[in-house]
């Protein structure tokens, strides 16, 4: 009976969440991107050694129940969580000891996860998890797409803005499909957006940028300050990131922490398999459907990225972003796109040691891969970025070159 407040997170995934949480039986609202005002209002209420992402969130929940918009009476709070080491597990009492200390006590804040260890009794908050996860890893995959097919096009674009109504469009009416609950009705837009997206690129060679990091970060428009639409300003093409990678590394870690001891084996290998195949299986038909958009790289197996990860560091590094960092930068390299900015928090320990730790050993496999490793905070200045990425770009649009795959 409570209004259920989500923070903003990325402009791909965002604008279907209220769709999915109505098919759980939740009403839930979208708070606005963040903004300068969110990191003061989270400097305030959290701490400074909380990461920028944490900051920025913490800052967002107080400054929409401070906004009066709301009935402190019938609202709570959700924030999604997938424990392990990082700082970001500790969210639900750092949300909780902010509500408290702004007055917002009575306030209940709801995690949203698939992990046993995430500790947060909220008998109110039920989800049946099987009806809801096959319509949200569609709605993933679908959103992927449209980021995939909105990047490549909006360099391209015939006419200014075409690419941004294309997306606003294709994510709307896949909300109304899931509200419809007819989620399968996604792979029929999908096939419909390709096309559109089609007609309206020109065919040019652009130069192309890679963006890997922290996971907030990377997806977050204000949290990166725009780098995004910085470089799309400035006819660069974004590789984006993707959602879909960083749930299916699951399917990775299980297997790799049975085999050395670091957890149980839950259910028979064989049931994993099957759901493993099953899975494969969608993604197999969403890029047999995207890939009539002629700029759209598909989705890979896990199990092969992983691999050449495993080339790099241990697959048992899972915090932060992990080893999936390091594949990223690797299936980039390997696309021809070498050049690569890492997005991280300032002091956000794991994924420095990993962006970081691994760029001797890339820079030994792949000489000409020329990796950026970015820290953003609360205040870190625009001019520091800006000159940062100037000099990142530097000679990238003087010539275009295209890389044989390896």
């Amino acid at each position: 009976d409570r209004k259920i407040l989500v923070p903003f997170f990325t402009p791909f995934i965002s604008p279907l969440i209220p769709a999915l949480f109505r098919v759980a039986g939740y009403d839930v609202e979208n708070l606005p991107l963040s903004g300068s005002e969110s990191g003061e209002w989270g400097l305030k209420y959290a701490n400074n050694e909380v990461c920028y992402p944490a900051t920025l969130i913490v800052g967002d929940v107080i400054k929409a129940l401070k906004s009066g918009k709301y009935d402190l009476n019938k609202v709570a709070v959700a924030i999604t969580q997938t424990g392990g080491q990082c700082r970001a597990s500790s969210y639900i009492s750092l949300i909780k000891k902010a509500l408290i200390d702004a007055g917002y006590r009575d306030v209940p804040v709801i995690s949203v996860s698939f992990e046993d260890d995430i500790q947060n009794n909220q008998p109110g908050f039920k989800v049946n998890w099987l009806k809801v996860i096959p319509v949200s890893f569609r709605a993933v995959l679908y959103s992927d797409c449209i980021a995939k097919f909105y990047y490549a096009s909006v360099v391209r674009e015939k006419i200014q803005g075409e690419a941004a109504r294309l997306r606003d469009n294709y994510l709307q009416l896949a909300s109304e499909a899931i509200l419809r609950k007819e989620s399968k009705q996604l792979n029929v837009l999908l096939q419909s957006a390709a096309d559109d997206f089609n007609h309206i690129c020109r065919d040019i060679e652009v130069p192309k940028i890679g963006v890997v990091g922290e996971i907030f970060l990377k997806f977050n428009p204000f949290a990166q300050k725009h780098i995004m639409d910085w470089l799309i300003g400035r006819n660069i093409e974004i590789v984006p990131p993707v959602l879909t990678d960083f749930f299916m590394q699951g399917f990775v870690n299980r297997k790799v922490n049975v085999q050395t001891g670091m957890e149980e084996r839950k259910m028979p290998e064989f049931v994993y398999n099957w759901i493993y195949r099953f899975v494969n299986y969608q993604i197999a038909k969403v890029n047999k459907i995207a890939s009539t958009f002629r700029y759209y790289t598909p989705f890979t197996d896990i199990f092969k990225e992983a691999e050449k990860a495993e080339k790099v560091i241990s697959l048992n590094a899972q915090f932060g972003e992990g080893w999936l960092l390091p594949a990223e930068v690797i299936s980039y390299a390997q696309q021809g796109v070498r050049n690569v900015v890492s997005l991280q928090p300032f002091g956000c320990i794991a994924n420095h040691i990993v962006s970081k730790g691994i760029e001797k050993r890339i820079k030994e496999m792949y000489p000409d891969v020329n990796l950026l490793s970015i820290d953003f905070d609360s205040g870190v200045s625009d001019v520091n970025i800006a000159n940062r990425m100037l000099l990142f770009i530097d000679n990238l649009k003087e010539k275009v070159e295209t890389y044989d795959y390896i």
